[in-house]
This record gives C-alpha cells, structure tokens and sequence, in this order.
C-alpha cells in the first residue's frame, strides 16, 4: 500500500511537471530557442497571482486574470524587445539572454513582492481522499485534473486548428512557412503568449500543493530533463517523461532518502536523462535531425 501510495504521488506531481514542461515544449516546436527561465516565469506569475487576494482583495479567477494579463505582456515584450534583435544569431546567445532575464526576474520578484504571502488560498478544503485505501491529497489531485487538461486543450490547439498547423510549420522550417504566407511573427507572438499563460497556470498549481516563492525556481530545473527525456519537440514525450520523473522522485523520496539521507530524490532526474541519452541521444519521442551533405 505504502508503494502504491507513492506511485500514486508520483504520478499527480508528474501532471504539473508536464505542463511546465509543455510551455518549454511549445516555444521550442514554433522557435527552436531554449528558455531556461521557465521556473522563473512559473515562479513571478505565481507572485502576481498572489498579489491579487493578498494586496488588491481580488477573487482566485481575478487574481488569475491578473497573472494571465501580466505574463503574457511580459511574453510579448520578451519575443519583440529581446529575442528579434537575436534573430541569426547562434543558439547560446538565446540560452543566455533567457538565462539573464530570469536572474532579472528573480531580482524584481524579490523586491516588488517583499511583503506579499506566497500560499495563494485553496478553493477548497484541503482534506484528503481515500480511494481504495489509498489516501489522495485533494490539492494535488485537483492540480493534477487541471493540468491535464491544459495539456488536452494545448494538444488540441496544435492538432485541430489552423493557427496549431501554422505554429507545426514553423517548427518544420520557418522559411517554407513564410513562402506559403504564414505571418511568422505573429505567430511566434501566439507562442509565447501562450507560454505565459502555462506559466501561470503551472505556477499557481504548484504554489497550491508545494508553496509559491523563489523555490518554485528549482521546478523549473527539474523540468528540462524532463522534456530532454522525452524529446524536446515532442508533447507526448513530455507527458511520459513527467510522470516517469515524478514516480520515480517519489519512489526515490519514499524507499532511498530514508537511507541516503534527504535530497537524493532530486538527482533522479539526471540519473534518468543519462540513462535515456545512452539509449535513445535525441529522447523517447525525439527525431533525431538528419541533414544532407
């Protein structure tokens, strides 16, 4: 029961590591950049998110519409400001510049919301559910329902409707898609905009079931091996590779830190990368690149 119990646990965190993963996965598919400020993004929308009940008496929805407003003017202005003056130049200067502003947004999180309670309030009374004698905690177990089902409706988006086509051409080839009239730039906007509305769902769930903050930071660290795991392009892939990463973390919690001493758990992800990169280099889902010469 005891393994049950953990899998069980696993699998819920593994829900909200997909979709954190996904807002990497959606910027990467339509741009080919890296963002490795996703746990900061995750980390700042749930500060704003916060800001709402906490210093403006705002309702859950309105602090959420708050988040969702402010990251997604900050996606935007992130695309346009920084990243197109980028355009041609190599992959490691986007990888650092997404590096930079993160550190940016630690520092303005750190002082704007100084005096502001992380925990958002629970919609809900937080009692656990015993199902078949397995004892589920509703926060994690609600977060997990939403989260699967942003990750439905993002499949949805990329697999049943016009903007999804255009936003899997520019993953194939941004150039063919401009040959056939695809705005590029707009398009790229959708993407990011999109992304920070993931992030804030991703932070706010997460604030729920393990405390909002700067900690939220090392979600984000735990997540790119993750979508390295399952392929980088590939939303599949990044669904089994988060609930891989969240069994085996909690299995890890359950059965090795008790031993090893607490913290192991957090190498799992690593471990399982490099077990995966021996067999499969480009991930579980992954297709591997191969060019004429």
């Amino acid at each position: 029961m005891f393994f049950a119990a953990l899998v069980v646990d696993g699998a819920l965190a593994g829900a909200v590591y997909a979709l954190v993963g996904l807002a990497f996965v959606v910027v990467y598919k339509a741009s080919r950049a890296i963002n490795f400020a996703l746990g900061e993004w995750a980390m700042f929308a749930s500060r704003v998110a916060a800001l709402g009940p906490h210093a403006l008496g705002l309702p859950l929805i309105g602090a959420l519409g708050l988040a969702g407003a402010v990251m997604v003017g900050l996606a935007l202005a992130f695309n346009r400001v920084i990243l197109r003056p980028l355009v041609g130049h190599g992959a490691i200067s986007l990888l650092m510049v997404t590096i930079g502003f993160g550190a940016v947004l630690r520092g303005v999180a750190a002082l704007a919301f100084a005096g502001v309670p992380r925990a958002l309030p629970l919609p809900f009374a937080p009692e656990p559910l015993d199902v078949a004698g397995i004892a589920v905690a509703t926060d994690r177990l609600a977060a997990a329902i939403v989260a699967i089902a942003c990750i439905a409706a993002v499949s949805w988006l990329f697999h049943r409707t016009r903007t999804g086509v255009a936003l899997r051409a520019l993953a194939d080839d941004q150039q063919v898609a401009m040959t056939v009239g695809i705005d590029v730039d707009r398009h790229l906007a959708i993407t990011w905009a999109l992304a920070g509305l993931l992030a804030v769902v991703a932070g706010v769930l997460w604030s729920f079931i393990a405390g909002g903050g700067l900690s939220l930071v090392l979600v984000g660290l735990r997540v790119f091996p993750i979508v390295v795991i399952g392929g980088l392009d590939s939303i599949p892939g990044t669904i089994v590779g988060a609930l891989l990463v969240g069994v085996l973390e909690s299995l890890a919690a359950g059965y090795v830190d008790p031993v090893l001493g607490a913290g192991f758990s957090a190498v799992v992800p690593y471990a399982l990368l490099l077990a995966v990169l021996f067999v499969r280099p480009h991930g579980l889902f992954g297709r591997p690149d191969v060019q004429r010469v």
